[in-house]
């Protein structure tokens, strides 16, 4: 091996190839691993997502002490304040706190901005969220007895 020069710089042709295929082996050994990496979070993302959904409507269901949806949703949708029921307030007979409800109440056993008795017990209504966004990724409907069918998981 010959000592450079005064002024001469930069590395050999060797030098470079040996990097290159380097490089080379661990990109054909990284790319394939992420791509399956990303299309497995997308999945468990849309898992998690039904299981909330599912939970939400459970919990809803307990607090308004429902054994049966009157009017479920059979379209699916991906909007909860329309989910799992949206039918008229008059059918809801008395909230949680069993006062009845009144003309300025939302439609319905809804999953988000669900209306509630002030908790101060005055006239004016909260809301409840049973879930924390009013639109979903995926689309759902639901069962009378509350069971959840998962129909787009969104991430196509």
């Amino acid at each position: 091996m010959r000592l450079p020069k005064r002024g001469e710089k930069g590395f050999t042709l060797i030098e470079l190839l040996i990097v290159v295929a380097i490089l080379g082996v661990l990109a054909a050994v990284v790319i394939p691993n992420v791509g399956r990496f990303i299309g497995r979070g997308e999945t468990e993302a849309a898992e998690t997502e039904f299981s909330n959904i599912q939970s939400a409507v459970v919990a809803m269901m307990t607090d308004n002490g429902l054994q049966t949806l009157p009017t479920p949703v059979t379209v699916a949708t991906d909007n909860m304040s329309l989910f799992p029921d949206n039918t008229a307030a008059a059918s809801r007979g008395n909230d949680p706190d069993r006062a009845a409800y009144d003309g300025s109440d939302k439609d319905g056993f809804i999953l988000y901005q669900y209306d509630i008795p002030a908790a101060d017990g005055s006239s004016g209504n909260g809301t409840v969220n049973y879930v924390n966004t009013e639109q979903t990724h995926g689309t759902y409907t639901v069962h009378t007895l509350g069971t959840v069918k998962h129909v787009l998981h969104g991430y196509e």
